[in-house]
């Protein structure tokens, strides 16, 4: 065999282990209920659990509550089952998190307790289409 062909399977069988690597990773979305069975049977990884922030009759956004030095806060979220759960999360609010439609949280429980490790927001403002005024 030449020389450049041992060079490309190697590279071919690293990329291969890497694509199995980070397959690994990838979770499916799921309901508090599920992420609450899932921690108390001992699994470790991330959980990932999609949401709604709890709103008021107004629209207004209840349960927020930021630490006195705004490098934590928690808040209620809502999942598809319409189970309500308070979630604590140990960075900054993101920007736009109070204009998110939907809320992804990816972490696992401490006690009674969701902790996530990262927030993932889908704003509408994104995804409006926005209207174009031409006069012809």
């Amino acid at each position: 065999m030449k020389k450049s062909h041992i060079i490309g399977l190697v590279v071919i069988a690293a990329a291969i282990g890497i694509i199995i690597a980070t397959a690994g990773d990838a979770s499916s979305y799921v309901n508090f209920d599920q992420a609450y069975q899932m921690s108390t049977v001992g699994n470790k990884s991330s959980i990932h659990v999609v949401g709604e922030l709890k709103k008021d009759l107004r629209g207004e956004i209840t349960g927020l509550e930021k630490s006195p030095d705004n490098l934590s806060f928690s808040f209620l979220l809502i999942d598809e089952n319409k189970k309500e759960q308070k979630v604590y999360y140990n960075e900054p609010m993101p920007p736009d998190f109070t204009r998110s439609e939907k809320v992804v949280v990816i972490g696992s429980y401490h006690g009674d307790t969701f902790v996530a490790d990262k927030i993932l927001l889908k704003c509408p403002s994104k995804y409006q289409e926005k209207k174009l005024n031409a006069k012809i």
